[in-house]
């Protein structure tokens, strides 16, 4: 052991202090944030850092999976299904199962003497080396334990994934409990409130604007209310362009005016006729 701490260069010691302490209060975040998506951030970090571990152990293979597989893969799904099921802390204080909280006391008590004695009775005496493990190559070393002496773990690992994705399946599930009204009953029950039955008109000014956060103008020239979006008006963001558009239509249509007029006052020119026949063309 002593060898093997002597052995590794300074580099390697540096980048092993300052990334455990990420990872350690990265786990310790987990556990302690009141919110669910800090804590599944937190959870990231951490992986991203065991990642970094064994990218710099030699083994390629594993860290490259650690990254896409759980951090890309199944930490953005956690993401996804606490931002899907709308947890917070309000509703993470609420205690839905009786007992819970004693089980998983118990539980976490148990997996850490667990792990206590199985860290007690690892040998580590000898150390077969990275150049040993990985002669065959990283991912033809990492199939054969996993696949061999590791299969029963790695089958138990499988389920729990997949019980989480039930899991998460059966939390984002609501059931109905009223019947789903028909579009005819739709459409009579917007009918009776008074609300707009035909669709709204688009925004903008026919043939100048066409955006979202210009009003459409009436046939009087007013500024429609339909035609720009709530959200919009509230935040103070429509452009009210009515006047500008009804001076420049104003001037477009005094030029047109303008220009019909001295149209209209020239004299007409006489068209050219047929070029007349030359005298020696008719022998």
């Amino acid at each position: 052991m002593t060898g093997l701490a002597a052995a590794a260069s300074s580099g390697e010691a540096v980048q092993f202090w300052i990334l455990g302490i990420v990872a350690v209060a990265g786990a310790l975040c987990t556990i302690m944030m009141k919110r669910a998506v800090h804590s599944a951030l937190s959870l990231a970090g951490t992986m991203i850092v065991l990642a970094v571990f064994y990218l710099a152990n030699g083994a390629y293979f594993l860290g490259i999976v650690q990254v896409v597989v759980y951090t890309g893969a199944i930490m953005m799904l956690f993401l996804f299904v606490v931002m899907l099921v709308g947890v917070t802390a309000a509703d993470s204080l609420k205690e839905t199962l009786k007992g819970q909280r004693w089980l998983a006391a118990g539980l976490g008590v148990g997996f850490g003497i667990l792990l206590i004695a199985g860290i007690g009775n690892a040998s580590l005496k000898e150390f077969n080396g990275l150049s040993d493990a990985n002669a065959g190559g990283n991912v033809q070393g990492l199939a054969a334990l996993i696949f061999t002496k590791y299969v029963f773990a790695f089958e138990i690992t499988g389920a729990l994934l997949i019980s989480a994705v039930v899991g998460a399946m059966v939390l984002t599930h609501r059931e109905r409990t009223e019947r789903a009204k028909t579009q005819r009953e739709r459409s009579e029950a917007r009918i009776r409130e008074g609300k707009q039955v035909t669709p709204l008109p688009a925004p903008g000014v026919y043939a100048r604007h066409n955006a979202v956060d210009i009003p459409g103008l009436l046939p009087d020239g007013t500024p429609s209310e339909l035609t720009v979006s709530p959200t919009l008006r509230e935040r103070g963001q429509v452009r009210d362009v009515s006047g500008q558009s009804l001076a420049e239509l104003k001037a477009l249509e005094q030029r047109s005016e303008d220009w019909l007029g001295r149209e209209s006052g020239r004299p007409d020119k006489k068209r050219p006729g047929p070029a007349a026949p030359k005298e020696g063309a008719q022998k």
